[in-house]
């Protein structure tokens, strides 16, 4: 076995990449993804790398089945078991956004309607201490209904559970000696040991919602796969930018639900190891949507809190804003002005260019239009574009509106550029960052032909586009650790703190990590572990996670000040400002363990004949005659205007740039103002 693969589904194309062990070669395809049957569409790209499943030592997939059932409203029916007399915590919980400063917040509907929340008598105090036995008899009560109205899935919050699981791992054998295994229970303090109430049910049941449908996907994937001849365990990435294998995210489906877009941060980190840097923009522009992370001091932006479509989700997550933005977004006139998204033309029909019934124009069929593609070079040649039909779309369209076709065109891409900006804004500007400090990773199907018109918007001076940058994503999931994160509430005001407890604390909470890694099938010598406390200022109601040197580290004189030092500078670094004689308070201990596997090599090529022809290619409504370029085996630099084909991706070096290839094999751009 010498093959290490990775996949991520898009909503159009299905990426996988091939990396063989023993002569460092790596292989990049896409194929259309299929809708109707997904595991299908699996193996028809794992075709395009791989003749035997068995020569793979090392299967990592993306996934966003759980997303996708979220998005769609087509998750499981759930039962929700309360404590008794807060049943309405669930309705009450907090989405994203402020309704009094916000006027365009909107509470999402809940997954979980009041009429199937249950409320289950039985107390326990913040403290973990029993008051009120747990009613037994209500929760087979709550079983029976489950049979009679056929829930597919329990999601079980009971108070205080973060302090002392007992009643709710008691529920679960109740649920167990009624129910069959069919049904999934999932129980709060497994999700999230945490003490916030709404955040911690709101969670809960997105991994119930979710579940049914993960479980049977990865279900299929691990049976069809071994059916087919892998012999080893399928990794699934999960949203932190970690791995587990697919039989314990089974268990645990809430971790896979940022699964496929996750994966080119943890990309974009292996390549600024690589470039020697260490802040970066990750753009991953797909047929159907824009996704945007930061690397910040050579990690990814990781929190440990995220809002989901609005819920509030407590788990490690890398921070993505997304909005509906790709190559397949459709434009269209509304009102007699030009509008382009949120709405994709997705893998079918597609844009019209790809000659499969699509009648819309969408972005690919602007550039196509511009002469920015190569039709007869699609996707290294596996596919062609029908150029006359993205012609009649847009063509169409600027009719409505009257207006000439390339103009139209560039008015697509415009408008498509300036959302993706917005939502680079976003990300950084409406945090505090200077996007200006940054280097450009763009990726995706279609991110490097838009990167530098972005680049120029935000005043940044370098893209850089890796190879094979189509299926970086996929690339990315390659460099990624297999990863557990465990928590323990820990609520000690600062003044009270006992180092040695919470070193002995730290010290079982890194024990148990170890083990759950494992679980996972790492060896020893390929485990590490590293620390972090929640604190925040007295009276506060969030905290910030301030990192730890070791889990004895609280042992060591001089703890006490070194930890509220860092927790200021942290305070500063986040919000611009800080109180560091103000009394701080800590809430939660957590240790992540990570098993580590051999990092994949930078792609390089070969030095080949260079195949090159001239095109006219339209800039700021010009025509300019423009070399048509292989991205294999390029070499030196090259002047824009230039466009480079490969197998995955295109990308476009527009007149007043300059690109080159770098020893790794990213092809750098150094953005121009020209215009």
């Amino acid at each position: 076995m010498s093959y290490r693969v990775a996949m991520d589904i898009g909503g159009t194309f299905t990426d996988v990449v091939r990396y063989d062990e023993r002569t460092g070669a790596v292989m990049a395809s896409k194929v259309p993804s299929t809708p109707g049957d997904l595991v299908e569409g699996v193996f028809s790209a794992l075709g395009q790398v791989v003749d035997d499943l068995s020569g793979i030592s090392h299967f990592v997939h993306g996934t966003t089945q759980g997303l996708n059932a979220l998005l769609e409203r087509k998750g499981g029916r759930t039962l929700l078991l309360s404590s008794e007399g807060v049943k309405d915590v669930y309705q009450v919980t907090p989405g994203s956004g402020d309704p009094v400063t916000d006027l365009r917040c909107r509470r999402p509907e809940p997954l979980v309607p009041r009429s199937d929340i249950v409320e289950i008598p039985g107390r326990l105090d913040r403290c973990g201490e029993e008051l009120i036995p747990l009613d037994e008899d209500a929760v087979r009560a709550a079983a029976r209904r489950v049979r009679s109205e056929r829930f597919d899935a329990i999601a079980v919050c009971l108070l205080f559970s973060h302090a002392n699981p007992a009643h709710e791992i008691r529920v679960r054998e109740i649920l167990a000696e009624e129910l069959d295994e069919e049904t999934l229970v999932v129980l709060s303090h497994e999700v999230a040991r945490e003490w916030r109430e709404a955040e911690r049910t709101s969670s809960t049941v997105l991994e119930a919602y979710t579940g049914p449908t993960v479980r049977c996907y990865l279900g299929m994937v691990e049976e069809r796969s071994a059916q087919r001849g892998l012999k080893v365990p399928v990794h699934v990435m999960q949203s932190s930018g970690g791995l587990v294998t697919a039989s314990y995210a089974r268990r645990r489906p809430l971790q896979t639900l940022l699964s496929g877009p996750v994966g080119g941060a943890v990309g974009g980190v292996a390549a600024t190891w690589l470039l020697g840097r260490e802040n970066a923009i990750c753009m991953d522009m797909g047929g159907t949507s824009f996704d945007v992370s930061l690397v910040v001091g050579g990690r990814p932006d990781i929190s440990t809190d995220a809002h989901v479509e609005g819920f509030p989700v407590l788990m490690p997550t890398v921070n993505l804003h997304t909005i509906g933005a790709g190559g397949g977004s459709i434009a269209y006139a509304e009102a007699g002005t030009l509008r382009v998204g949120p709405e994709s033309a997705g893998a079918v029909p597609g844009p019209a260019c790809y000659g499969q019934g699509g009648i819309q124009p969408t972005v690919t069929d602007a550039n196509v239009v511009l002469g920015r593609m190569d039709p007869a070079w699609f996707a290294g040649g596996l596919m062609s574009l029908n150029a006359r039909a993205a012609g009649t779309a847009v063509s169409n369209l600027a009719r409505e509106l009257r207006l000439e076709t390339r103009q139209i065109a560039e008015g697509i891409c415009s408008m498509a550029n300036a959302k993706m900006a917005q939502a680079i804004r976003t990300l950084t500007v409406e945090h505090g960052v200077e996007p200006r400090d940054f280097a450009l990773f763009a990726f995706g199907g279609a991110g490097a032909m838009h990167a530098v018109f972005i680049a120029r918007e935000l005043g940044i001076s370098e893209v850089v586009v890796p190879r094979f940058p189509g299926a970086f994503s996929a690339w990315g999931m390659l460099e990624a650790d297999v990863r557990r994160d465990l928590t323990h509430p820990y609520f000690r005001a600062g003044e009270d703190l006992n180092c040695a407890d919470m070193a002995a604390r730290l010290l079982e909470l890194e024990a148990r990590t170890l083990d759950a890694l494992t679980g996972q099938n790492i060896e020893a010598s390929q485990m590490c572990v590293e620390h972090a406390v929640d604190m925040r200022y007295e009276g506060q109601d969030h905290a910030l996670t301030v990192p730890l040197d070791s889990a004895d580290e609280p042992c060591v004189p001089g703890f006490a000040e070194r930890i509220a030092t860092r927790h200021a500078e942290e305070y500063l670094r986040r919000y611009g400002h800080a109180a560091p004689e103000a009394p701080v308070e800590f809430v939660m201990l957590r240790s992540t363990g990570f098993g580590t596997f051999p990092r994949v090599s930078a792609v390089l090529d070969e030095p080949c004949d260079e195949a090159r022809i001239v095109r006219d290619v339209i800039f700021d409504g010009e025509v300019h005659p423009t070399p048509i370029l292989r991205r294999s085996g390029l070499r030196g630099e090259l002047t824009g205007p230039a466009i480079v084909v490969e197998e995955t991706a295109t990308t476009v070096i527009p007149p007043g740039c300059l690109a080159s290839v770098d020893d790794n094999g990213f092809l750098i751009i150094k953005v121009g103002t020209e215009r």
